[in-house]
């Protein structure tokens, strides 16, 4: 072995503890790494393949009702290379371990089920027969959820009119991995489930015979979206189409396609900052290294040995310690990506799991921990190189100790002589006290952003789920209703309070920008169902104009005071300018709000409402779904304690259990950084610490002095660790800023509490540490002169 490498694998057996701490903190990196790149990589294939195996559709379009002949005139528009029609309905189902109803989507099964666009999974069971009208197939996630078995019964309010349906099969389908009711934002397996009914049958449920209200097409890649939408618009328009979209806007895709993109941005966020703190630990540890090693490496110079090898010499460091990080991160990475693609399970709905750890990753995440420790060396290889050796054999010039104005200060507050000379040696010091008050920082920095999140969440839960949703149910109706059922629902005794909506498909558009939403229709100033911001500030419907997301607003570059173009898309699809009033930095969707009486008036109808929120008595929640049974217009009922539960069992617990795996890294951080600060200050001053002994100072008295120093600079970096973490969760906010679900900037004092208490205990825990090593100096051997 050479005799340079005998070197530096003593310099790292000497230094064992400081870079275990660097080795800790990279491996955390690494891992996070590759279990971000991992799961992507495992759940973007498995939804790929999944779609190539059941045909998922490329564009997709809705509408009231046409007759089966207009197939072929959408078959022969240019590019179409397949097309499906279908029968889909809404219904009501009434399961033996639920009081209140649950929510079903009716899809007809083709004659030919292997040749269809957005085909079915069958899991078990069979298919329905075809001269046996009441078998259905159901979604596996909500039998498993009600524990349903193939034979059992379930009571349908179809159509308005109540049907007995047996259950022959469980299935799953590409077009529901994230299956969710239509207008919901979080799961809830149990109030909603998806039902495959063969077509002859649900056509005549629903009076769709010979009939389609919903198509799918897979299209040719020559032909862009834009020009296949607009064709298919033109002709779906008298047929009450409610505007075409493409595979990036349906909803379980689009959810699916967000939850990759921010996997994949967290996946380079969170490792960045492990890995820069690595780097920076591996700076500050081999630059002291190399300034007490200088007579050495004069030495060696003065013995042969060129720059280039002593350059070569110390990035050995950097190889072993990248080396053995990713020796570590590997097998992590792979552990919490098993676990956390689990996880995911639970509301992604594929046929079937399996995680797996590309060559690639491994590849990228060895050359990205070579490259933070090269860019961790980089600057003191370069010192290291650039020392003359004549120059080299002399120590450093003493730091010259001369009295600042300040000092009076210091002894007018304290006589103490420790406070003094802890002031005057980080005043002397400055650039290596300001490295250790930012390593410090970054420590309190990846805590704040390690607990942040569930502060966010709870907050978000408190304003959607306590103060802007003040109803207990939500009904929707089949067709727009007459105001006058608000009347026939506030008739009934358990109801104590009913505030009506109007729900409006529109497209939206402003320039060459446009979006399909809803125009929501509400009271002046809506009290069941309240517009409240991120601020926590309650927003009115405006008298005149819209009322638009934030969201939205950036997405059409349109602010307060402008024009935008609104299409509706139902009954006579009147078109028309509004001014945008005002905008509200909401949390979920895309949706733009105006009175009611001025939605009814430029929809030149009479005032309708398309459901109600309903305040009722919690002690007859039987009675009150007994009597909705009787309104056969209503489609739906929605539980808001079921979309309680549902946000707290799909997104909180998801928090925790991620919450839980970045504080035990932030902690590892923490203690990196700190007892490495602490342990490079007591090497530095070693010489002076025994000289303070050699004097007179007891050995309390030259500890109080390395304690009070460490301690002066973690709480110099308290307050910039705050604002470092701050930012970081800024950007980490900014960065899941989506369409469908935003996150508000939200961290409680106590998170900042726990992040330097964390710290301040780590100081403490790495002083005492460190205490250990102070009571084994050799006077004798420290003292010995380098001249």
């Amino acid at each position: 072995m050479q005799a340079l490498n005998k070197k530096a694998l003593r310099d790292l057996w000497n230094m064992r503890t400081q870079v275990l701490a660097v080795i800790a903190v990279m491996s955390c990196g690494i891992g996070v790494f590759c279990m971000s790149a991992s799961t992507h990589f495992s759940l973007e294939s498995t939804r790929d393949s999944y779609y190539r195996e059941f045909r998922f559709a490329d564009v997709f379009a809705r509408l009231k009702r046409a007759p089966e002949s207009l197939a072929d005139r959408l078959r022969e528009l240019p590019g179409v290379q397949s097309m499906s029609t279908r029968v889909i309905a809404s219904a009501r189902l009434q399961v033996s371990d639920m009081l209140e109803p649950a929510q079903a989507l009716f899809i007809s099964l083709p004659p030919e089920q292997e040749i269809a666009l957005n085909g079915v999974c069958l899991r078990r069971g069979r298919w329905p027969s075809y001269d046996q009208e009441d078998e259905i197939v159901v979604s596996e996630t909500f039998a498993n959820a009600h524990h349903l078995t193939i034979g059992d019964d379930l009571l349908a309010i179809l159509h308005g009119r109540q049907r007995t349906m047996r259950i022959v099969g469980f299935a799953l389908a590409p077009e529901f991995i994230y299956e969710i009711q239509p207008g919901g934002i979080f799961p809830d397996n149990r109030a909603f489930g998806v039902i495959w009914m063969n077509r002859k049958f649900l056509s005549a449920a629903v009076d769709m015979v010979g009939a389609f209200n919903d198509v799918a097409f897979q299209k040719s890649l020559s032909i862009q979206n834009e020009r296949l939408i607009t064709e298919i618009d033109e002709i779906l328009k008298a047929y009450g189409g409610q505007g075409a979209i493409t595979r990036k806007d349906q909803f379980s895709h689009r959810f699916i396609s967000n939850e990759l993109d921010e996997i994949r941005r967290m996946g380079l966020m969170i490792p960045a900052i492990f890995l820069s703190a690595a780097a920076f630990l591996m700076n500050m540890i081999l630059s002291r290294l190399i300034a007490a090693q200088r007579v050495q490496i004069a030495a060696l110079m003065a013995f042969g040995y060129s720059r280039w090898s002593l350059a070569k010499h110390y990035f050995l460091f950097a190889m072993i310690i990248a080396v053995a990080s990713t020796s570590i991160g590997l097998p992590l990475g792979a552990a919490m990506g098993t676990g956390i693609t689990a996880m995911y399970s639970r509301f992604f709905h594929f046929p079937s799991y399996g995680f797996s750890m590309p060559s690639y990753v491994v590849v990228l995440a060895t050359a990205i921990a070579c490259l933070a420790g090269l860019a961790g060396v980089w600057t003191s290889v370069r010192a290291a190189t650039r020392l003359r050796p004549a120059e080299a054999m002399r120590p450093e010039s003493p730091v010259v100790y001369r009295s600042f104005g300040i000092e009076g200060v210091i002894r007018w507050i304290s006589r103490s002589v420790t406070l003094l000379m802890i002031f005057r040696h980080l005043v002397r010091r400055p650039w290596r006290a300001l490295q250790s008050v930012f390593g410090i920082s970054l420590a309190v920095a990846v805590l704040i952003v390690g607990a942040f999140m569930q502060d966010a969440i709870y907050s978000l839960f408190d304003v959607m789920f306590r103060q802007a949703q003040r109803f207990d149910l939500q009904l929707v109706f089949i067709e727009p209703q007459s105001k006058d059922i608000l009347t026939s629902l506030r008739a009934i005794d358990s109801i104590t309070a009913c505030e009506g909506f109007r729900a409006v498909p529109i497209r939206i558009s402003q320039g060459t920008s446009h979006r399909l939403i809803s125009l929501m229709g509400v009271d002046g100033e809506p009290q069941l169902s309240r517009l409240i911001d991120h601020k926590e500030r309650t927003h009115d419907a405006p008298i005149e104009g819209l009322l638009l997301s934030n969201k939205l607003a950036k997405l059409l570059r349109v602010r307060p005071g402008e024009p935008i173009f609104i299409e509706v898309l139902e009954g006579q699809r009147p078109a028309f300018e509004m001014s945008v009033a005002s905008t509200i930095d909401d949390f979920a969707g895309m949706v733009a709000y105006c009175d009611q009486s001025v939605l009814a008036r430029l929809l030149d109808q009479s005032q309708q409402v398309s459901g109600a929120y309903l305040r009722v008595d919690p002690d007859r929640l039987e009675e009150i779904f007994s009597r909705l049974k009787t309104y056969p217009q209503v489609a739906e009922v929605l539980v808001a304690r079921s979309m309680r539960e549902s946000f707290q069992k799909t997104l909180l617990e998801n928090i925790r259990i991620l919450r839980s795996i970045n504080l035990l890294f932030s902690c590892i951080i923490a203690i990196g950084v700190v007892y490495s600060t602490a342990r490079i200050s007591m090497n530095e001053r070693s010489r002076e610490l025994a000289t303070l002994r050699v004097l007179g100072f007891s050995q309390k008295e030259v500890v109080s002095i390395l304690f009070g120093e460490v301690t002066m600079l973690t709480f110099v970096a308290l307050p910039l660790g705050w604002l470092f973490g701050t930012g970081l969760a800024f950007i980490i906010v900014s960065s899941i800023d989506q369409e469908l679900f935003r996150i508000p900037l939200v961290i409680r004092l106590h998170t900042y509490i726990f992040a330097a208490s964390v710290v301040l205990l780590t100081t403490y825990l790495s002083l005492i540490m460190i205490r250990r090593e102070v009571a084994k100096l050799s006077l004798v051997e420290v003292l010995k002169s380098a001249e």
